[in-house]
């Protein structure tokens, strides 16, 4: 069956399509890693994204059962070269086609995804639409316009909608669900700690009434300037107990501090992205899905820990008086190395 991908600025890629039939609207990214594509298509933080992977054959491992990153995949679609339609591997239990049929996500291949993403490099992030039903560029283009402007909670979308607990023998931590990744929770749960989840929207009182001994905002979709009811909560609680931000828990994090944030061009999506540790001195490589950034010069009381080698953007930062740290990067990975997994060592000695 034909598709076409119609960005915003005109620009079309006319395919073969995958997965579910129909229409699709989001923002197109790019995506670097050479695998990983199950935990990319499950994590939260693609939730409103159309991602493009650059490696140019996905699939050719399949999909299983343990390598979810969240209760179901979020992206809203998916655009490769190649997709494997005969997977070899031991633990495949679903082809890409019909994992994608399944969950219901439209994807497209067949199209240059190598122009593709120098496209979106050189003029930005852009919303799109994949059809399955419509080979009309114009009358796409205007429903996608049309799409763009409607306003979504993306975070509300993905967050837990009740309270979760992981029992644990070791601290106590509340982790704010903005779209966590599963293996956040596996690396706190490695270290022992009895993890209460809470939804994003949850209150100070609703966060204090489990005594927790240090809090950790998780990743999740979006900009962080469209949650100020969550930055009024994260102020109220600096001093009261130890914080760690991760992703988009790191920018409310700094805006709660006065920062203020900005989106990148195209952002950082993938796992192969190196970050120089001032603390430690080493140049780590880290995995990377986020589309806004802190300002450097936010506060005179922050010293920034971390920093993006290749853009010089901010990548982490400690508090220089309040038990604060919080990192841009993924240190739980998945996919991705394990180079900064010692971050949730050092949250937790902090508590």
């Amino acid at each position: 069956m034909k598709s076409v991908l119609v960005l915003e600025d005109g620009l079309y890629f006319s395919g073969e399509a995958f997965g579910q039939k129909g229409e699709t609207f989001g923002e197109v990214v790019f995506n670097t890693c050479m695998t990983g594509y199950q935990e990319i298509t499950t994590d939260p933080s693609y939730n409103g994204q159309m991602v493009t992977m650059t490696y140019p054959l996905i699939g050719n491992y399949g999909f299983n059962g343990d390598d979810n990153e969240s209760y179901k995949p979020h992206v809203q679609g998916f655009i490769v070269k190649e997709l494997c339609e005969s997977p070899s591997n031991w633990r495949c239990g679903t082809s890409p086609n019909d994992y994608f049929v399944k969950n219901n996500i439209i994807g497209i291949k067949g199209i240059d995804t190598r122009a593709l993403t120098q496209h979106i490099r050189q003029f930005g992030s852009m919303f799109g639409v994949i059809s399955t039903e419509c080979g009309n560029t114009d009358i796409l283009l205007e429903r996608l316009m049309k799409k763009k402007q409607e306003k979504r909670n993306l975070v509300m979308e993905v967050t837990t909608k009740t309270a979760i607990h992981r029992p644990g023998s070791g601290k106590r931590v509340v982790l704010l669900d903005f779209g966590v990744k599963y293996n956040i929770v596996r690396s706190l749960e490695k270290r022992n700690c009895d993890i209460h989840i809470l939804p994003a929207f949850s209150s100070f009182d609703d966060i204090m009434s489990c005594n927790p001994d240090g809090i950790l905002l998780s990743n999740g979709p979006g900009d962080p300037m469209d949650l100020p009811s969550i930055k009024s909560t994260i102020q109220k609680l600096l001093g009261k107990k130890p914080i760690m931000g991760i992703c988009l828990g790191h920018q409310l994090l700094g805006l709660a501090l006065g920062g203020k944030t900005y989106k990148l061009k195209f952002g950082h999506h993938g796992g192969n992205h190196p970050v120089k540790d001032f603390i430690t001195g080493r140049c780590y490589i880290t995995s990377q899905n986020h589309n806004y950034a802190l300002h450097h010069d936010f506060s005179s009381d922050i010293v920034v820990t971390h920093m993006n080698v290749n853009d010089n953007t901010v990548e982490g930062f400690r508090h220089k008086e309040m038990p604060v740290i919080s990192v841009q990067y993924h240190p739980e990975a998945a996919p991705g190395p394990l180079d900064s997994a010692y971050i949730f060592d050092d949250f937790v000695s902090m508590l």
